[in-house]
């Protein structure tokens, strides 16, 4: 067996959501509850059954890849060239790891607290990877001069989510111009920014930024998953400078061939019809209100959720983010994420997802506030 895939652990995350019970409140994956709509669906039928589903290009149906770049019209990427259609964003983050970073010689930076998929896929491949924890006295705000002061010699990426997985902060402005800036200034070999933005279309706040939009050295990562409620209908995508994306081709179809034909087409619609991937938006604007509410009501402490659809809420002081977890599953049927899943930085910390309905939300957080009250008596 490979000695790389014995060391990487199983997931944490789905350790804990396995202890759902049919009672349980689930506050744990981050997996909408919406339905989506129908019309993309049909549309992609139609097509396959004049069509069939055969093989695309290996980047992906032109039109699809066009689309995708004409939406987001990033300078200098807004082509088919700057466009690889992927199965998810996981694999696009992976393909674009595997494509960028030489593992004899590179590192890949991560910001941390983060999605602990990264740090596992660059093991996979041998790559260095290290940390940069962004601090919890301000609440893991991005701070672009931390970032560009952890950045080594063999730094060749740097992987930010924004909006971020667990946190629920976005890298503003002036974040971005302050890292952007500091990488401009090095010479020699570039350093790589990896932008996952899956969660792009839950944006409550006015100062984010598209890192895309201001450094050429940009490679983005996004998918249909959250936006339109389609997990498992596995369609992605990278955004790139050409240059970069003709050499993610090559990784992407020795790795999948092309992505899901009929997926490919739902996408396709998707970005055909205006506002298609900010139909759910408001729908999540109004959980997030219900969410602030119940929050507050709680009294536990809490980071503002400027994106995605997820809370985190403080531990009492010494608790354990994995022992409360598990109590809170089998003691309290409720199940939320530790978060050390996301990093050391994140222990004493819970994740919770709010795409469920806001009463049962509210009664999940309400448990948890009980629990930890329970903990600081004690």
């Amino acid at each position: 067996m490979n000695p790389r895939v014995r060391q990487i652990a199983t997931s944490l995350i789905r350790e804990i959501a396995a202890k759902k019970r049919s009672t349980s409140i689930d506050l744990g994956l981050g997996e909408p509850s919406l339905l989506p709509h129908r019309a993309h669906l049909e549309r992609a039928m139609e097509y396959v059954t004049t069509h069939g589903a055969k093989y695309t290009a290996n980047a992906g149906d032109p039109e699809l890849r066009q689309a995708i770049a004409h939406h987001y019209a990033y300078p200098e990427m807004d082509r088919a060239q700057n466009t690889c259609v992927t199965v998810g964003s996981q694999e696009a983050m992976y393909v674009a790891l595997k494509a960028l970073i030489d593992p004899s010689r590179d590192e890949l930076l991560v910001v941390e607290p983060a999605f602990p998929s990264y740090a596992k896929m660059a093991s996979l491949e041998g790559v260095a990877v290290r940390g940069v924890a962004m601090p919890e006295e301000e609440e893991f705000a991005f701070d672009g001069e931390r970032i560009a002061g952890a950045i080594g010699e063999r730094t060749r990426a740097i992987v930010i989510c924004s909006p971020c997985n667990p946190t629920a902060r976005v890298i503003s402005n002036e974040a971005a111009d302050t890292l952007v800036r500091a990488l401009e200034r090095r010479g020699g070999e570039p350093v790589w920014l990896i932008h996952d933005e899956i969660y792009r279309e839950q944006i409550f706040v006015g100062n984010a930024a598209h890192l895309a939009q201001r450094y050429p050295h940009t490679i983005v990562t996004n998918s249909l998953s959250k936006s339109n409620a389609l997990t498992g209908l596995r369609l992605g995508w990278i955004l790139a400078p050409s240059s970069f994306v003709d050499e993610a081709i090559k990784v992407h179809a020795w790795v999948t061939s092309c992505a899901d034909t009929f997926a490919q087409q739902v996408a396709l619609h998707i970005f055909q019809t205006p506002n298609g991937l900010r139909e759910h938006a408001h729908w999540y604007r109004e959980r997030r209100l219900e969410l602030l509410a119940a929050l507050h009501e709680s009294t536990l402490p809490f980071v503002q959720p400027e994106g995605s659809f997820y809370a985190c809420v403080r531990l009492p002081e010494g608790a354990r983010s994995l022992e409360a977890a598990n109590e809170l599953a089998e003691r309290y049927d409720v199940i939320a994420i530790p978060g050390v899943a996301f990093g050391p930085s994140m222990e004493g910390w819970l994740r919770l997802s709010w795409v469920g309905p806001p009463e049962r939300v509210r009664d999940g957080i309400l448990r948890i506030a009980d629990y930890c009250a329970s903990k600081a008596i004690a």
